[in-house]
């Protein structure tokens, strides 16, 4: 599978490849959980950054989690398919039923993957938004307009693979959308990927573990100076 990738991990380093000198100061790496911190490990540490997790769920139709009609993100954001709404006959009261679901399970994840640890700072930073793949878009999205409410100086989001549609529709949420690529035919994030577990709270924390260990303390790269 040469148009795809071997696994998260082999996606995360030609993503951070491909990002090459887009990125003029070392951001912000903040990985989407689960299945963006993988990816979103192996572009820290190529690009010798800090990494956090951005957490926002997706909203699924009634009866069907896997069909994406929304999503919520850390801070409030959120985003509803207001086409998915009406084709599903869903109340505005409907959609925030069904999410209000998800906050409980994006509060547990905000206290699993970080505990008390806060967010970095922010503000005037370039901040790098990572998923594993970008389908629908709506988690992703909801993320990006929570973020511009933290006032990054420049806010990218960046995927391995992504849907022409998609990408190009948060190219006008983001500064920059990057993706390694944006095959024709995009069905769902896993037809790109050889090996496509799903990734488990335990490796979420791990992962953050090993890239806070290599950053030291607050965050910055150890050897090298952050630039803010």
């Amino acid at each position: 599978m040469r148009d795809g990738f071997a696994d998260r991990a082999e996606a995360g380093r030609r993503l951070a490849e491909a990002l090459g000198g887009r990125l003029v100061a070392p951001p912000v790496v903040l990985a989407l959980p689960r299945g963006g911190v993988p990816v979103a490990f192996e572009v820290a540490t190529a690009l010798d950054a800090p990494l956090e997790v951005f957490v926002a769920r997706k909203v699924g139709a009634p009866g069907h989690p896997e069909r994406g009609i929304g999503a919520v993100a850390e801070g409030g954001a959120q985003v509803a398919d207001a086409a998915a709404l009406r084709a599903l006959r869903l109340s505005a009261d409907d959609f925030e039923q069904l999410a209000a679901a998800e906050r409980d399970e994006l509060a547990r994840r905000v206290r699993r993957y970080r505990g008390d640890r806060p967010l970095p700072e922010l503000a005037g930073r370039d901040v790098l938004l990572v998923d594993d793949g970008l389908a629908t878009g709506v988690t992703a999205e909801a993320a990006l307009r929570a973020l511009r409410g933290r006032r990054p100086g420049r806010l990218v989001l960046a995927a391995p693979a992504g849907a022409p549609p998609t990408a190009a529709r948060l190219r006008s949420v983001a500064d920059e959308v990057v993706c390694v690529i944006e095959p024709a035919g995009f069905l769902a994030v896993g037809q790109w990927y050889e090996r496509f577990d799903q990734t488990t709270d335990a490796e979420v924390v791990d992962l953050l573990g090993r890239s806070a260990a290599r950053t030291g303390p607050g965050g910055s790269p150890t050897g090298r100076d952050q630039a803010t």
